[in-house]
């Protein structure tokens, strides 16, 4: 099998939902903190991977966004696991610059 028909086989694997998205939680590898919850594409994923940074599919801007495109606090990945049903993903990162939240915070669950 080659590296390409593997990595089909584990997107093939997974279960996306109506709209070919799967929830996304990225995870400080340092920590173990939840930072961020995002959702993915197909594509994103793929580009995720290529890239070795978070890539995700934003639902409101309708295309795929870089995490730290414009902050640049990247998430740079460290690994990606799948829940036992493959209905969502765990990416632990590393998060550059300490801020994961739009809103300036260290993290999306602070309140």
């Amino acid at each position: 099998m080659s590296d390409l028909d593997e990595r089909r086989f584990w997107l093939d694997a997974l279960k996306w939902d109506e709209n070919g998205l799967i929830p996304a939680i990225a995870q400080d590898v340092a920590t173990g903190r939840v930072l961020t919850l995002a959702w993915m594409s197909r594509e994103s994923l793929l580009e995720t991977v290529a890239r070795g940074h978070a890539v995700y599919w934003s639902r409101s801007r309708r295309r795929l966004w870089e995490k730290g495109e414009e902050s640049g606090h990247f998430q740079i990945l460290k690994s990606i696991r799948t829940d036992c049903d493959g209905d969502a993903l765990l990416l632990s990162v590393e998060q550059l610059g300490g801020i994961a939240c739009h809103t300036g915070r260290e993290r999306c669950f602070f309140r």
